[in-house]
Order: structure tokens, then sequence, then C-alpha cells
């Protein structure tokens, strides 16, 4: 996959986000979000929020997966799915849009996944993060 992403790819990371909402750890909110991602050498990578009854020690799913893939050495991403089965759509929240940010290939993008009306919607953290502050501007 070079500049795009096939539909058939986002419908298979969001059924993959799907499934990841089922292993929230949501006991206060009861608001469960899943991810799924798709790292450079295509492999799948999923997770799910996980709160803490210090609210601010909490962590969201877009975070549990990316946080996942560094740990098994994964440094770019190439899309992200992110879902929450008690709304319609769900997008990143800022703090997680920086830290996709910072998983981009350079001079890349990543996708970013959300649930649509009959399929997924496919955007980009550039549209979710415009002007962003990365890597590259600390060289």
């Amino acid at each position: 996959m070079g500049d795009t992403i096939s539909m058939e790819q986002a419908a298979l990371l969001m059924e993959a986000a799907r499934a990841a909402a089922n292993h929230a750890y949501v006991p206060y909110s009861h608001f469960p979000v899943g991810a799924a991602l798709l790292t450079m050498d295509d492999s799948i990578i999923t997770g799910a929020n996980v709160e803490n009854a210090s609210y601010p020690l909490s962590v969201c799913a877009e975070r549990v997966t990316i946080g996942t893939a560094a740990a098994a050495g994964h440094r770019h991403i190439k899309a992200i799915a992110v879902t929450a089965p008690r709304v319609p759509v769900v997008t990143p929240c800022g703090g997680c849009r920086q830290v996709i940010n910072e998983f981009r290939m350079p001079g890349g993008t990543v996708f970013v996944i959300l649930e649509g009306a009959d399929e997924p919607e496919i955007t980009t953290i550039d549209d979710l993060l415009p002007r962003s502050f990365g890597p590259r501007d600390l060289e």
C-alpha cells in the first residue's frame, strides 16, 4: 500500500477495531472504544481503552494500540481504525491525534478509518490534525 488504503483494508481494520472494543475495561464510563492499526509490514494490532479509578490515568484505545505496536518494534503505521459501539461515529481525541502523528512515515500520512453510514469512512491524520507538530520539527 502506498498513498492509499483500499476499502477492503479499511473494512478489515474496522472489523478488528469492533472486536477489540469488546475487551475495553470501562467500569466507570461504560463507553468502550476499540482501535486497530495496520503496520508497515501489514500486521494488524488491536487495543481498547483502559480506565482507572484515578480518572486521569485512563488510556484511550488508540494510545493502547500504538503503544502495543511500538513495544513490538513498529515505528511507523499505515492506518488506524477507531470505533465506539455506543455512538454512530467517534474520532480520536486531540491527544490521540498527536500520538498518531508521531508514528507517521516521514513525508507520508496515516489513514484514519471511522465508522460510516454504509461503509468505513477514510480520512487522514493531516485532515484531523492540520499544521501538526511532530518529530521532524525537532530536527
